[in-house]
């Protein structure tokens, strides 16, 4: 049995590498489907559903999203195709040529729980398009800015350009459920998030075969950064959620659905009211995997600092107010080898 220390502070047990299945009420499926048909006896109903989940587990299946099933069926096609490209093809479009960590990063280049030896993924990260003359970016506020696209791939380019948009919208939605939740107007959160930090991930994991160093896994123990993560698994296993209890369980892929955690912005934003719980990936299926996780969080000067609601004499706000580049940015340099927020690469 290992204790793990992540960055949010949380402790997790690393106590065996084969969960067992989430239950339905452990990591629930919520229906969105009143968020489009603006249902108010249905969207009371979602909210105490997402209130009951992101208090418990901090993790919940959606179905009813209203994203394009071409568009998650391209990203995956794309996906396959650019990580079975050669090393060097990949290499053209690295992260340390991106001072906005955007482009391609190998296997262990990444580090998610600081007691590990690197993350046995490879993946492409985009983010919104922000040009290089825009006034944010000439500020210095590294985030945002240009992606980077690997040359003679425009389908590539498409792929990823499209769901990026559509999870935008998606995370509108949710930001709207997430409001009715906390008992906010539902539009609470629409002014901060005007220009989100918003970043999509392709990853690549390989299998794992025979015994299995803990410290060495598809991505190790962490909490997300943002305020969620709205994941699109394939068919191969290899999520599992660390429970109050340090027990781990499976979030394993359910068809027509994606998988959806609170991150740790919006666990700040609510006094830890909605929990920002640990998670891995370690694939064991003796296949390749891919997943597409969706980073949303707000714009960049956005301080985030517990919403009143969440406070009271009993329950005193636990965390400074940080804006959400800063955190983000501190948190990149803690587990990407190639980040530098005081870069000035091009």
């Amino acid at each position: 049995m290992k204790v793990l220390e992540t960055g949010n502070g949380a402790r997790a047990v690393a106590a065996g590498l084969e969960p067992r299945q989430a239950s339905r009420e452990e990591i629930p499926i919520l229906d969105l489907e009143p968020l489009f048909t603006n249902s108010p006896a249905g969207k009371a109903e979602l909210a105490a559903a997402l209130r009951q989940a992101c208090t418990t587990s901090g993790f919940f299946y959606i179905r009813n999203h209203n994203v394009p099933q071409a568009a998650i069926d391209g990203i995956f096609g794309a996906a396959h195709g650019y990580f079975a490209q050669g090393t060097e093809a990949k290499m053209a479009t690295h992260v340390a040529k991106s001072r906005n960590n955007r482009g391609y990063a190998a296997l262990l280049e990444e580090n998610t729980d600081p007691t590990a030896r690197g993350d046995l993924h490879e993946s492409f990260d985009i983010a919104l398009e922000v040009p290089a003359d825009d006034p944010d970016v000439l500020a210095g506020k590294v985030l945002y800015g240009p992606n980077q696209w690997p040359a003679g791939e425009p389908a590539f380019r498409t792929a990823l350009e499209t769901y990026h948009k559509e999870m935008i919208a998606l995370s509108h939605h949710l930001l709207h459920a997430f409001a009715l939740a906390l008992d906010l107007p539902e539009d609470y959160f629409d002014g901060s998030v005007k220009k989100p930090l918003a970043t999509l991930r392709v990853l690549h994991y390989p299998p794992q075969f025979g015994e299995i160093d803990d410290r060495q896994i598809g991505i190790g123990a962490h909490s997300d950064y943002e305020c969620f993560t709205i994941l699109a698994q394939d068919t191969v296993p290899a999520l599992q959620v660390l429970t109050k209890s340090g027990e781990w369980i499976a979030a394993n892929p359910i068809p027509g659905c994606f998988v959806v955690n609170i991150g740790d912005q919006m666990a700040r934003w609510t006094n830890d009211l909605f929990a920002s719980t640990v998670h891995r990936a370690i694939n064991r299926s003796g296949r390749e995997r891919y997943s597409v996780p969706f980073f949303f969080g707000p714009d960049y000067d956005t301080l985030v600092e517990a919403l009143p609601s969440c406070v009271s004499d009993e329950r005193p706000a636990k965390y400074e107010p940080i804006t959400s580049g800063d955190y983000v940015n501190g948190r990149f340099a803690a587990t990407l080898a190639h980040y530098d927020p005081a870069s000035k690469a091009p």
